[in-house]
């Protein structure tokens, strides 16, 4: 059975299709958020704590490494709706991206894959593959595709819990914001695809 690493693993929507044929460790820095992903997959090992810090760390105990670093500072959205309309302050792009692709790629031996959003820049690594509305970074060969999408913008917890397939009234996640949560789950059919090319 081959180990995956998955980080910033937040609720799990990349994970939710893949069964049970992986032994996943999965790495979550909010408590709450990996408590919730604890239930849901109880198979899993979580860790709570600092993703960026555990690949450095762990990277060569796994046969796969699936990472999706924090993207709100990359988002085209962010950047030109939020920041330029709505007073959103400004940020730095958050550089764990590159620096995870480029960990990846020069020390892992094995599968791995790396997701984020379109930016509002030209990537400063071009991506492998572009998959739904997500880049991917790969070792692999990954084909381009589609999948059927909610209007992530406009839709409610309603509206993405149905999407998604999950009802978080039964967690406590009291203080956080679940909308967030769940625009910033990862449609489960492209997590199967995804883990399946490698």
């Amino acid at each position: 059975m081959k180990k995956v690493l998955n980080l910033y693993c937040g609720l799990g929507g990349n994970r939710s299709k893949w069964g049970y044929r992986y032994d996943v460790t999965a790495v979550e820095i909010d408590p709450k958020i990996a408590k919730v992903y604890s239930l849901l997959y109880p198979k899993d090992k979580v860790i709570v704590g600092d993703a960026h810090d555990y690949l450095k760390e762990h990277y060569s105990e796994f046969d796969i490494i699936w990472t999706s670093p924090p993207c709100q500072t990359h988002s085209s959205f962010r950047k030109n709706i939020c920041c330029n309309f709505r007073g959103t302050k400004a940020e730095y792009p958050d550089m764990k991206l590159y620096s995870e692709i480029l960990f990846l790629k020069h020390y892992f031996k094995g599968d791995w894959i790396v997701e984020n959003v379109k930016p509002y820049y030209e990537p400063l690594i071009q991506p492998t593959a572009k998959v739904h509305r997500h880049y991917i970074w790969s070792n692999k060969e990954i084909k381009d595709k589609k999948f059927e999408t909610a209007n992530l913008r406009k839709a409610q917890i309603k509206d993405l819990q149905e999407y998604h397939n999950i009802d978080l009234s039964q967690f406590d996640l009291k203080g956080l914001d679940k909308r967030q949560l769940l625009r910033n789950m990862i449609n489960s059919d492209m997590g199967r695809y995804l883990i399946k090319s490698l």
